[in-house]
C-alpha cells in the first residue's frame, strides 16, 4: 500500500491480462475508477452519455459527484444540468470541488510511510462519537459522505457506527450511498 502512493502506482481491472477492451467494457471499467476517487465531476454529458452512468455508480457507491452547468439550449450539456437537479455539487471553478472534498482529504492516512506496510490502528467509537452521529440521523435520509463531514469524526468511526446501528435494526440504507434512522 506505501508504494501505490509513494508514486509507485497500481493496476486494477476486472480483465485477463492481454483483454482487448470493447465499449460494452466501459461502464465496468468506469465503475472501478469511481470507486476509486472520492469524486467525480462531468462537464459535458448528453441525455444518454457514459459519463452519467460514471456519475450514477459514483452516488451509488457514496462518493461525490460534481457537474459543471452548460446552456440549457445545448443538448451537450443536458446531462450536466440534469445532474445539478438531481444533487450533483455545482462546479464554476476548481475551489467548489476543493471545498467539498477537503474535510475527506484532511483525514490521516491510514498506514506510515515509514514502517512501510504497517497499519495505523484504527479509533474505536467513543460514546460522545455515537451520540453525535446518531443525533445527525433522522428519518430523511443522508449520504454517508455528508454524515462524515458533519460529523467530523474519521470514516472507519462513522461507518463502524452505521454498522452498529445496521446490526440492530435501526438503520436504513436506501442506496444511493444513503442512510437513514428506522
Amino acid at each position: 500500500m506505501a508504494e501505490i502512493v509513494s508514486g509507485g502506482g497500481a493496476a486494477l481491472s476486472e480483465m485477463p491480462l492481454g483483454h482487448e477492451p470493447r465499449a460494452r467494457d466501459f461502464p465496468r471499467r468506469n465503475r472501478l475508477i469511481s470507486g476509486c476517487a472520492l469524486g467525480v465531476v462531468v462537464i459535458e454529458a448528453a441525455h444518454r452519455s457514459g459519463s452519467l452512468i460514471t456519475a450514477r455508480m459514483a452516488g451509488e457507491q457514496g462518493r461525490e459527484v460534481f457537474a459543471v452547468p452548460g446552456s440549457p439550449l445545448d443538448p451537450r450539456s443536458a446531462g450536466t444540468n440534469d445532474l445539478i437537479k438531481q444533487g450533483a455539487t455545482l462546479v464554476t471553478e476548481a475551489s467548489d470541488v476543493i471545498c467539498a472534498l477537503e474535510p475527506i482529504m484532511a483525514r490521516p492516512l491510514q498506514f506510515s510511510l515509514d514502517e512501510g506496510e504497517s497499519e495505523t490502528p484504527e479509533p474505536d467509537p467513543q460514546a460522545d462519537d455515537r451520540a453525535r452521529i446518531v443525533n445527525l440521523l433522522g428519518p430523511s435520509p443522508v449520504l454517508v459522505d455528508d454524515l462524515i463531514r458533519m460529523a467530523n469524526a474519521p470514516p472507519s468511526v462513522v461507518r463502524t457506527v452505521l454498522l452498529e446501528l445496521e446490526l440492530a435494526g435501526r438503520l436504513e440504507r436506501p442506496g444511493g450511498g444513503l442512510v437513514s434512522l428506522i
